[in-house]
């Protein structure tokens, strides 16, 4: 079969509400002056990381995913449901067999798999809006998930705003191929295009294979521990590669438990 190509998106821009306020002193994150160092550029996941899907979304994905596959190869519901999770498996993200195999319109298949309205589901923690903003610090969305679904989540939530670059799956591709988290290559692709170095860069993220690829790339690294999340191994303590754990957003503020530098 011959390689498909794709036109290359860029990142969507997002108007920010605000100015972030610095942390008292002049103080980073690691403890050293501002002066000393420039504030990091944060780049959050969406799911189970800036909002809870194991409160009703991840339902809603698994059921519209395997409809997609259904309705793409004309399979039954077994059938289906056993392919995506394989292709899932041996490639990161579903969408990426269904395109090498299968021929599949990507951007049909992200319509069709997320096609539901995420306002009844969504859960998040209490005053993340202002927790974000008073964060130190560009903040970049960096999601696997499709961008009008992520657009959605962050509307809804009201912290579109807070962020400057919007990346979705659609945006991760180079080469004429989609190369979705975990990839090392498009970690240090995105780094390029915004212009960061990878020393400045947090990658705050509920995967661990995800947040493994970051320090493989030079950035920082957040796990988001969260007991519904299907990717958050090493839940017995915190791995190497891990430069913080914390339950919540919110932690992230605490100067108890300083993110330190690379």
């Amino acid at each position: 079969m011959p390689r498909l190509r794709f036109p290359q998106h860029p990142p969507v821009r997002s108007r920010r509400a605000g100015v972030h306020r610095q942390l008292k002193a002049g103080r980073t994150l690691g403890g050293s002056t501002q002066q000393a160092q420039q504030s990091p550029v944060w780049l959050f996941d969406l799911d189970n990381t800036l909002h809870d899907t194991s409160h009703k979304i991840f339902r809603e994905i698994n059921l519209g995913m395997t409809a997609a596959v259904m309705e793409s190869l004309e399979l039954d519901e077994a059938a289906a449901s056993e392919l995506r999770t394989r292709y899932w498996r041996r490639y990161g993200a579903t969408l990426l067999g269904l395109v090498r195999h299968h021929n599949v319109d990507p951007h049909a298949f992200l319509q069709r798999s997320h096609a539901f309205d995420v306002a009844p589901l969504v859960k998040a923690e209490r005053g993340l809006r202002e927790k974000l903003n008073r964060l130190p610090g560009r903040k970049v969305l960096f999601t696997n998930a499709p961008l009008h679904y992520a657009r959605a989540v962050l509307k809804h939530l009201g912290i579109l705003r807070c962020f400057d670059q919007l990346w979705g799956i659609e945006q991760m591709q180079f080469h004429g191929r989609f190369r979705p988290k975990p990839s090392v290559a498009l970690m240090r692709y995105i780094l390029a295009h915004e212009g960061i170095h990878p020393r400045r860069a947090v990658l705050v993220e509920d995967t661990v294979e995800n947040l493994r690829s970051a320090r493989k790339a030079g950035l920082r690294t957040v796990h988001v521990f969260h007991p519904g999340s299907p990717f958050g191994r090493g839940k017995s303590g915190r791995p190497n590669f891990v430069d913080l754990r914390v339950n919540c957003v919110g932690d992230l503020l605490l100067q108890k438990r300083p993110l330190q530098s690379a």
